[in-house]
């Protein structure tokens, strides 16, 4: 079982509606009640910067320091465990906010860290917020992104592949619109696309059988129905038939093929950046965007659920949840059913509602802190 983590204590400088803040944090359920535009989903937000990337809102670094502050946000907190503990800093305070991934700096243990992605070896954070409702009906790269969030929470790697990509595709890109004809450039960057590329799509492919595997474990009639998973792209479709060399060349060849009708689009049409994720109802046997709202909901919990749990046990990291807005669309079952899974998965899990008596069935069992605008009371 792996050893459980919890942030014992959070401070943020100059965060989103937070001059300063410092909570005392307890092990297990943290429910944040308050009204609408209070500060509870920035606090969720804070959270996710102790993990790569811009957050649980996707934001600029410049939105989230204070209106009115220039210099930057600054988010610590104490991560404690089973006979660990580590001190982590992030923000931008002194960088330039406006600077990208790079402009944020992290510390852990007061020393700097090579990347964000130093985070990973020793916490995962895992979030689901009301922006993700529409993960089913929206554009493909909503759920890619979700997707390769959830292959990052256990391939530490992944990012950076994702990354690299990324810079040789736009490399690639901008030889295409200049009408470039020297193809010893061209052969160069398609030659580390395909090798990117590959390794993206069968991380992708390896994520979704594992969490597959892992939603087959919740109960056939359970609150939250089991999900059916599909990979959709050339890429993906090869993963399975065709040793990672082969498809390399596969997708090297169609690079090099595909440059006229590219280079008319002004972009690269074919790629892990085309793929999707296909999700069905399994009970019902329908695409999960023909689901009805609820039935979508408790799908996506479904899912989170299972992917908390597939994180625990293969990298042997608790991890903490970030569930904004989860029991306002959930019947009583429902929450009953939630709260259970939540305390058996033993995760440190921030919830937000603008009601406690949404909660009231943690009575006793979670830390109850009510968020007023700038200020947090309770214990």
């Amino acid at each position: 079982m792996p050893a459980p983590l919890h942030i014992s204590k959070l401070r943020l400088t100059d965060f989103r509606n937070y001059a300063s803040l410092e909570l005392d944090l307890v092990p297990g359920p943290v429910v944040l009640t308050g009204e609408n535009g209070a500060g509870k989903t920035n606090l969720l937000e804070a959270v996710s910067f102790l993990s790569p990337g811009r957050g649980l809102r996707r934001a600029v670094y410049a939105d989230v320091a204070r209106e009115g502050v220039g210099s930057g946000f600054a988010v610590s907190c104490e991560v404690e465990g089973r006979d660990v503990a580590w001190a982590i800093g992030t923000g931008t305070a002194g960088a330039d906010p406006g600077g990208g991934e790079a402009g944020r700096r992290v510390r852990i243990n007061g020393a700097n860290a090579r990347s964000a992605d130093d985070l990973l070896d020793i916490l995962r954070v895992v979030w689901l917020t009301p922006a993700m409702d529409a993960l089913f009906t929206g554009a493909a790269a909503d759920r890619r992104r979700f997707l390769d969030r959830l292959v990052l929470a256990i391939d530490t790697h992944h990012g950076q592949r994702a990354l690299d990509f990324e810079k040789s595709m736009r490399g690639r890109n901008r030889l295409l619109t200049e009408s470039s004809g020297d193809n010893r450039w061209f052969e160069a960057i398609e030659t580390k696309m395909a090798e990117t590329a590959v390794a993206i799509a069968a991380a992708r492919a390896e994520m979704v059988r594992l969490l597959t595997a892992m939603i087959a474990r919740l109960p056939a009639e359970g609150p939250f129905p089991q999900a059916v998973l599909t990979l959709e792209g050339s890429l993906e479709e090869l993963v399975h038939v065709m040793p990672a060399v082969e498809i390399e060349e596969v997708y090297r060849r169609a690079l090099a093929d595909g440059r006229d009708r590219d280079r008319a689009a002004g972009r690269t049409l074919e790629g892990p950046h085309r793929s999707d994720l296909a999700v069905r109802h399994k009970p019902k046997d329908m695409p999960a965007e023909f689901s009805s709202t609820g039935e979508q909901k408790a799908l996506l919990i479904g899912i989170i659920l299972s992917h908390a749990r597939l994180v625990s046990e293969v990298s042997g990291l608790t991890p903490i949840l970030l569930l904004d807005e989860i029991a306002a669309h959930l019947d009583p079952g429902r929450r009953a059913a939630l709260f259970s899974i939540l305390e058996d998965l033993g995760s440190q899990c921030f919830m937000t509602g603008t009601e406690p008596t949404l909660f009231s069935a943690l009575e006793g069992r979670a830390q109850f802190l009510h968020v007023d605008h700038g200020r947090v009371t309770g214990g």
